[in-house]
């Protein structure tokens, strides 16, 4: 594959680069330097995504890919990977991870055309957030464990059971729900996926806050939540099946690796200026191949992510599920790598909290604590690693 961009891509990604620099003059103090906690954790953050969200719903800079009829340009996959590579350099926000990036995937590949037509337009738009009711106390990484129910009750299904770790579930005005319609069958079998409305009687949002007060995850509760049939995506009991595509588009952006050069300029502009022993960090040759070495596997992820971007441009949205891992896997243990290396560097200051004796205002110790995290969502790197020996090299399960 050609990894060099068109004359065209050129000019769209210029454009998009405008875009972004404009309108991050506009960020409010509480956005601090976004991801989750910039959108979630404050009102004034919330209100400069969703801003930014119908901003680029304007522009249908949301769903260039999407079939024209459901609010899209039939643009290719690949200008929609340029996009996300140039707002995640510019740290902005706009995205709904979940709905956009998740589950409208999954209602391309599934739902009926009167769903697509009801659901897909507002995401389009920048009108609408979602949440993702998968993981519970008990089915995190083992998903398909779960027991929330849904249960068929004439043109209604009755939802009850618990969520757990759900990202911005306070803010979300819908979720896509995973839930189990036939509680005769175990595991994979007897899942379905839902579109719910957060407002329904019978949910309840509690916070799990970060130790230093963020909040931006939640528990949901269900008790007798009525669901329309209407809202049932896809065929009954084909949930998992669906859920197993969602992930492969979860694990297949490139806003980690856009993230990580951010991350490597600012810790080269550290070196640059810090001195220790009345020399430059920089001018010490271990710190200087460190330094290329993490420079060398970002690039190495750009490629990743290019090539699964190519993959569904030229096979369709139905790809093989080893592909996404690899750069989730690749990526998620990056960002511990510079974590790691920054706060080696920086020594005992590196390990201060945000504040003016913190080596870049604290933020590599943010990422320090973070990033084993990152390891564990979206699929543990031991899954990962599993998904690309099974269906990747085609090695055998254990039995």
């Amino acid at each position: 594959m050609d990894f060099n961009l068109t004359p065209e891509q050129k000019v769209l990604k210029e454009e998009f680069e405008n875009f972004f620099r404009d309108v991050m003059k506009d960020a409010p103090p509480e956005y601090g330097r976004g991801g989750l906690e910039g959108i979630y954790s404050t009102d004034a953050g919330w209100n400069f995504h969703t801003s930014v969200a119908r901003r680029l719903g304007e522009k249908g800079w949301l769903s260039r890919p999407w079939p024209k009829e459901f609010g899209g340009e039939d643009a290719p996959i690949t200008d929609q990977l340029i996009f996300t590579e140039v707002r995640d350099r510019f740290r902005a926000p706009g995205v709904d991870m979940f709905g956009l990036g998740m589950f409208a995937p999954t209602l391309l590949i599934a739902a009926n055309d009167e769903q697509k037509k009801r659901l897909l337009p507002p995401i389009a738009k920048g009108e609408v957030s979602y949440c993702q009711g998968w993981s519970e106390p008990n089915a995190g990484s083992d998903l398909a464990s779960l027991n929330t129910t849904a249960i068929k009750d004439g043109d209604q299904y009755i939802i009850n059971g618990q969520k757990i770790w759900t990202t911005g579930g306070h803010k979300a005005d819908h979720m896509f729900l995973l839930a189990r319609t036939n509680i005769e069958e175990k595991r994979g079998k007897g899942l379905s996926v839902f579109n719910l409305k957060m407002d329904l009687p019978g949910i309840e949002v509690r916070p799990i806050l970060y130790m230093d007060g963020n909040h931006i995850y939640n528990e949901v509760f269900f008790t007798d939540v009525k669901i329309p049939a209407y809202d049932l995506i896809g065929t009954e009991n084909d949930g998992w099946r669906y859920t197993r595509e969602t992930m492969n588009f979860e694990r297949s952006g490139v806003g980690m690796f856009a993230e990580g050069f951010n991350l490597i300029e600012e810790i080269v502009e550290y070196v640059k200026s810090t001195k220790r022993n009345g020399k430059f960090l920089s001018e010490n040759q271990v710190i200087r191949e460190k330094i290329a070495k993490l420079y060398i596997d970002l690039e190495v992820g750009y490629t990743l992510a290019y090539r699964i971007a190519w993959t569904q441009q030229n096979a369709g949205l139905m790809f093989a599920a080893s592909l996404a891992s690899e750069a989730k896997l690749f990526g998620s243990e990056l960002l511990q790598r510079i974590a790691n290396f920054a706060t080696e560097i920086m020594g005992p200051y590196g390990k201060l909290s945000p504040s003016k004796w913190a080596p870049l205002d604290g933020t590599m110790i943010d990422l320090y604590q973070f990033c084993m995290g990152m390891n564990i969502a979206a699929g543990t790197s031991e899954i990962q690693r599993n998904i690309i020996a099974w269906v990747g090299l085609g090695l055998p399960r254990f039995k």
